[in-house]
């Protein structure tokens, strides 16, 4: 990438200054990492994050909920308005609007004290009361705060299942009596029948519940909130139907409405004194309000705002403090970026330990797997470093859903099962973290049991789960399309991706029965995995929309029951084409195009590169694939792309086309994203961009280009041991991006990828840097392990 682009660059982020922090040169030693947390990175042009207060994988997530076009996290910085403010969220996701239920929204007073002057459908009070200044917010990790135009600034924190909320009453007087309402619905209106809610008249007390339909997934779900308040004393307190309210009443059930709109229904509190602030402990639970309230009782016994904002803090300062950079000549956006990413693959999956209504196995269990076919890439890599004892919790959650639900989610979300998008892909979690060494109470055997029924055993409704057409896949060897599919049921599409993905579930699968000594199995699995050729079609040409040629032949294509081939252009779903997704008419590939797909044989690219025509050809058709913008960074396909020029013995190519995607496309601004966050995805791709090491998940390898400051060091939170990556000749404007040499504790070393046991065991890497390609790493013995390669079927 040329210097001067770096450059200009780099310039445009030192500008930024909506959001300041201490320049990163100041901070080289006695190193924070929280003073680079910015959470609304992603909070505008679909980047679908969730930027409010919470714990790592907290229960509670508190927020301003806007009506902003990509509010599926709740908060816009898009000039949206406010609808209330609400502590039930996911972050990142596609779908509709996840959660956000039962919001509250203050008011410094209704007119004319009369409790029917204030406005309460969340339309109307969202257009009138619901805006609010940029400058007024400010959000660090465990704290967001805001302030409307209409007087109230609201604050909040959180503990695991509770929110505190902190209301001042800007412009109020002594005989203004401020409302808070609460109301009985969600980001996405999505409630069903007979919600409830009472309000205490003495004490103020809310509580209720309703049924809501989840965002991605089947079926329904019931949360429970128990709202307090502490602060100024309480005038009177009832209900509101619709926009009406009145203080005599404190009991409501409310239908969903006849005309498939929910009705606007839920309670308020009024308080004596508009000069004093107010508390609002929102417990939670998926149990009950009674745990709600006892959730709330143990965690917040004293509305201590202060306390519960430093404990979050300090939560946070212990979940990224393993991972140090040397930020010194960096331009502190890039510095960032970086953490700001490391910071958002901690907010989901989210712990509800205690809260699953659905089964009590003393077991851990988690939520918002919100969906592992974009997860398993880079997000639970990146946790195994960071993070290895959650996401050993987290694999034990995945068995137990196994156990009580029957097969492994590929997606799940507010205890639903949410819908599968390609395979199994849990079984590319569980195998790279067996892979990986981490134990941390797994029960293997069950484990390995779960990943095996998904490839053995079709679920009636495949949609939500497991693998369908797994008889055609047996028999057949790739899944037909218009399989005749009689055992289970799912949308009938997508069969070239769901070939390449079942064929490296069964890598993964592999890599577990290799494990634990299951040798048949093993060698059964290892067949299997080879299906993905089946569907490649040698005379294959691609062609643009103006009849004009790619240059390239042999692409993937679909096949009917009787063998003979269909076919599907290689450019649709490529970048910016739409519908090819989850619908009945979709394409045989989904979110992404068979120019894209194929190149996702993540297990064997010895034998790929070989189709390919060798290492030459493989370079310079995965160079078309991104110079012509035919792949999209801001989807989760792409992201392996960036760096497979390693398996062709080019990992200097790695390093250039890293570097092009993160200056091009992510940046530390509200629209810094060039897609949805996906539960931590987009971020964790980018931490290991800038790290230097890039997994290819399911498999013991790191991708090694240079990181992006002089030095990463990474503390590993089990061994206790440091491991280090070490620039020589490091540039900040990135002139010098290319390996000329590096040592592996202090011995030469020409692999162009390494294992985690360099993060184990603290091993040192250092890398010499230049600004032209070298020869390091390019030679056949020094690229990454491949099947072919290891079972004599092929070189690279």
């Amino acid at each position: 990438m040329p210097t001067s682009m770096v450059l200009v660059w780099l310039s445009a982020l030192s500008t930024l200054n909506l959001f300041p922090c201490a320049n990163a040169q100041e901070h080289a030693g006695g190193f924070d990492p929280l003073q680079y947390v910015d959470q609304l990175i992603g909070s505008n042009s679909g980047g679908n994050i969730f930027p409010g207060a919470t714990l790592p994988y907290g229960m509670a997530k508190a927020v301003a909920d806007t009506n902003g076009q990509s509010n599926m996290g709740g908060f816009t910085l898009d000039g949206s308005h406010i609808t209330g403010f609400s502590a039930l969220h996911d972050s990142g996701t596609g779908g509709n609007p996840s959660l956000g239920n039962f919001p509250l929204f203050p008011y410094n007073g209704c007119p004319g004290n009369d409790v029917n002057a204030c406005v309460y459908p969340k339309a109307a009070r969202t257009n009138f009361f619901g805006s609010f200044s940029n400058s007024s917010i400010h959000a660090k990790p465990g704290y967001f705060g805001i302030t409307l135009n209409s007087g109230p600034q609201v604050e909040m924190t959180t503990t695991e299942h509770t929110a505190l909320f902190k209301f001042t009453f800007k412009g109020a007087s002594d005989t203004d009596k401020p409302l808070i309402l609460q109301d009985l619905s969600d980001l996405s209106d999505s409630r069903q029948d007979n919600g409830t809610v009472r309000v205490n008249p003495k004490t103020g007390r809310i509580t209720g519940d309703a049924v809501f339909a989840p965002s991605f997934a089947q079926g329904t779900y019931r949360p429970y909130f128990c709202t307090d308040f502490q602060g100024a004393e309480i005038a009177d307190s009832g209900i509101f139907v619709d926009s009406r309210a009145s203080a005599e009443v404190h009991e409501l059930k409310i239908s969903r409405s006849i005309n498939g709109y929910p009705l606007p229904g839920g309670a308020f509190v009024r308080f004596a004194n508009g000069k004093k602030p107010v508390y609002a402990r929102v417990g939670l639970s998926f149990i009950s309000s009674a745990q709600a309230c006892a959730n709330a009782e143990r965690e917040m016994p004293k509305f201590d705002f202060e306390k519960h904002e430093a404990d979050a803090q300090n939560a946070w300062r212990e979940k990224l403090s393993p991972i140090t950079v040397d930020p010194k000549g960096v331009d502190a956006g890039l510095v960032k970026s970086f953490y700001s990413g490391i910071y958002r693959t901690m907010v989901n999956p989210q712990n509800y330990t205690g809260e699953n209504p659905l089964w009590n196995d003393a077991e851990l269990y988690f939520d918002s797997f919100y969906c592992i076919w974009d997860t398993f890439r880079t997000q639970f890599p990146f946790l195994t470093i960071l993070d290895p004892k959650a996401v050993a919790q987290m694999v034990r959650s995945l068995i137990s859903t196994y156990e009580h639900d029957g097969w492994l989610p590929d997606c799940r979300m507010s205890l639903s099962r949410g819908y599968t998008q390609g395979g199994s892909n849990a079984d590319n979690v569980l195998a790279d973290v067996y892979v990986k060494g981490i134990e941390g109470g797994i029960d293997w055997k069950k484990g390995y049991d779960a990943v095996k029924k998904d490839a053995e055993v079709e679920p009636y409704d495949w949609c939500c789960h497991g693998r369908g057409g797994i008889d055609s896949w047996k028999r057949l060897g790739y899944v037909p399309v218009q399989d005749f599919d009689y055992k289970g049921f799912g949308t009938m599409t997508r069969t070239i991706s769901r070939t390449l993905e079942y064929a490296y579930n069964d890598f993964c699968i592999a890599q577990i029965a290799k494990g634990l000594g299951h040798k048949d199995e093993e060698e059964k699995y290892i067949r299997s995995s080879g299906n993905w050729h089946n569907l490649y079609k040698a005379d294959k040409s691609s062609l643009w929309r103006d009849g004009s040629s790619t240059g390239f032949t042999g692409f993937f294509q679909p096949r009917h029951l009787n063998k003979t081939w269909g076919i599907q252009d290689p450019l649709r779903c490529s970048s910016g084409e739409g519908g090819c997704s989850l619908t009945n008419n979709g394409a045989e590939t989904f979110e992404s195009s068979v120019w894209e797909y194929g190149f996702f044989v993540p297990h064997d690219h010895a034998r790929l590169i070989a189709l390919y025509g060798g290492p030459e050809s493989f370079v310079k058709r995965l160079n078309y694939l991104h110079d012509k913008k035919i792949s999209s960074i801001g989807n989760e396909p792409s992201f392996l792309t960036v760096f497979q020029y390693h398996y062709a013995g080019r990992p200097a190519e790695s390093a250039r086309r890293s570097h092009f995607f993160v200056s091009q496309y992510f940046s530390p601004k509200p629209n810094g994203l060039p897609g949805n966050d996906d539960s931590g995805s987009m971020g964790s791709f980018l931490a290991f961009a800038m790290m230097g090491l890039f997994p290819n998940s399911g498999q013991n390898v790191y991708l090694i280009t240079p990181p992006y400051f002089q030095s990463v060091k990474l503390k590993h939170p089990l061994t206790g041991k440091t491991a280090t990556i070490r620039n020589i000749n490091f540039d900040p404007t990135y002139k010098n991006i290319y390996i000329q040499s590096a040592t592996l504790n202090g011995k030469p070393y020409t692999k162009n990828w390494i294992d985690h046991s360099f993060f184990t065991e603290g091993k040192e890497l250092v890398l010499t840097l230049g600004s032209r390609e070298s020869n390091w790493g390019t030679l056949v013995k020094d690229v990454p392990p491949s099947l072919s390669a290891n079972t004599g079927l092929n070189g690279a």
